[in-house]
């Protein structure tokens, strides 16, 4: 029977440790934080993709531990742990060479470990590989390295971990096949690379895209503002074109855990070798300035009805950085209520999925109650259980920063 050890046990992590599970799998799920640990033992999943009735269903397989040494029985260690960036916009690997050196102090020989974090290319080979081999086992002859970057979006139901194709890059020949054995029990399609900076750089790239597309049509929203055009119709339109052009919707900014972050990797990265990657960089100043965009659009909403941003009771409606999930990471209706609370702004929300907001002090609000009560509502974030062209209907005043009252008919919203 095979043993597959997890360390990390967030997004990416849990769903992997329960996925091998429903395989027969033995699994070893390792987690600093102790409250998940007594989370998963309980049956009681934290996380949206992972149903508590599916996590009780095949918990009795999960061993979850703080401990480091449980590893020591795995016959491949998947690393699942955040790579975060500094103050300063720079690759903060501080969690992964943790984890590196923990698991060097119980490697075993013919042992596979993956790396699924994001990071720059070079970082399974430069810096894990030297890190586990203060074991006294080489990378590649004595333990199995690869690299295969996680591809999780949280809340998709139609392309999940068995379905998304799955990248492998291993440090040899022998990492690679390794590799693919382990997650050929979980995954439908391996896609296999050269390298595991090939597989890093996949990564990277897959993001990048995105970041670069919408920090485009983010530009192009602020510029229609001025010259009074509709940026939806105006996408709506291009999207006709059946060749040659991919439709990205404008929007408040990039949130979560991938796109706010991986570019500045490979910036970073890339001026180790006297490279500025200004076109990379260019995009992430653009998505970051969207918030302030906003603020503006709704301070203007507000002086043309007669009324000041200072004690303006505003409802944010939808503070996650996506529909349908929980997760707050990067969010940038975060930025836009602090903006609106320095301004004065009487600042409320309405999230489903998000109870409270610590760092504000503020819980979320029944929805009817918000919108009753405010002067300008808000939306950031596209909830599917929110009827937005009902809010467009009955809110004084209505700032749509998602284009979803496009249908409602309400001439006097105002959209992004």
């Amino acid at each position: 029977m095979t043993t597959v050890g997890i360390i990390g046990l967030g997004y990416v992590g849990l769903p992997l440790a329960v996925a091998f599970a429903q395989e027969g799998c033995d699994v070893i799920a390792v987690d600093v934080d102790p409250r998940k640990i007594e989370a998963i033992e309980a049956g009681d999943s934290y996380i949206e993709d992972v149903p508590s009735q599916l996590l009780t269903q095949f918990k009795d397989r999960i061993q979850a531990t703080t401990r480091y040494a449980r590893l020591a029985k795995a016959d491949a260690v998947l690393i699942c742990v955040p790579t975060p960036l500094t103050r300063n916009r720079e690759p903060d690997l501080g969690p992964l060479i943790d984890t590196a050196q923990s698991l060097a102090e119980v490697l075993q020989p013919n042992q596979l470990v993956v790396l699924e974090s994001t990071t720059y290319p070079g970082t399974t080979r430069e810096r894990v590989a030297p890190l586990l081999e203060e074991s006294g086992l080489a990378a590649g002859r004595d333990f199995h390295l690869a690299f295969s970057p996680e591809r999780v979006d949280p809340g998709r139901t139609d392309f999940t971990l068995r379905n998304t194709p799955k990248v492998l890059g291993g440090l040899t020949e022998a990492c690679v096949q390794r590799a693919e054995e382990i997650y050929g029990l979980v995954c439908e399609e391996l896609v296999r690379v050269s390298s595991p900076e090939a597989a890093e750089l996949t990564k990277l790239l897959e993001n990048i895209f995105r970041s670069v597309n919408i920090a485009l049509v983010n530009e192009l929203a602020m510029l229609t503002d001025r010259m009074g055009i509709d940026i939806w119709e105006v996408v709506d339109a291009a999207s006709t074109k059946p060749y040659g052009f991919m439709p990205f919707s404008p929007g408040p900014g990039m949130g979560g855990h991938c796109l706010p972050v991986d570019p500045f990797y490979l910036s970073w990265r890339a001026r180790e070798f006297d490279m500025s990657t200004e076109f990379i960089e260019l995009a992430g100043k653009v998505n970051q300035q969207m918030p302030y965009h906003c603020v503006e659009k709704a301070q203007r909403a507000l002086n043309s009805a007669g009324l000041s941003v200072k004690g303006a009771r505003v409802a944010v409606l939808g503070v996650s950085y996506k529909p349908g999930v929980g997760d707050i990471r990067e969010s940038p209706a975060l930025k836009i209520i602090s903006l609106l609370k320095e301004l004065g702004a009487d600042v409320c929300y309405h999230d489903p999925h998000v109870p409270t907001l610590t760092e504000f002090g503020l819980s979320s609000r029944p929805l009817d109650e918000a919108v009753n009560d405010a002067d300008l509502t808000l939306i950031v974030t596209a909830h599917p259980s929110v009827d937005h062209d009902q809010i467009a209907q009955r809110a004084r005043l209505v700032v749509d920063l998602r284009g979803v009252t496009r249908s409602s008919g309400v001439a006097s919203v105002v959209r992004l």
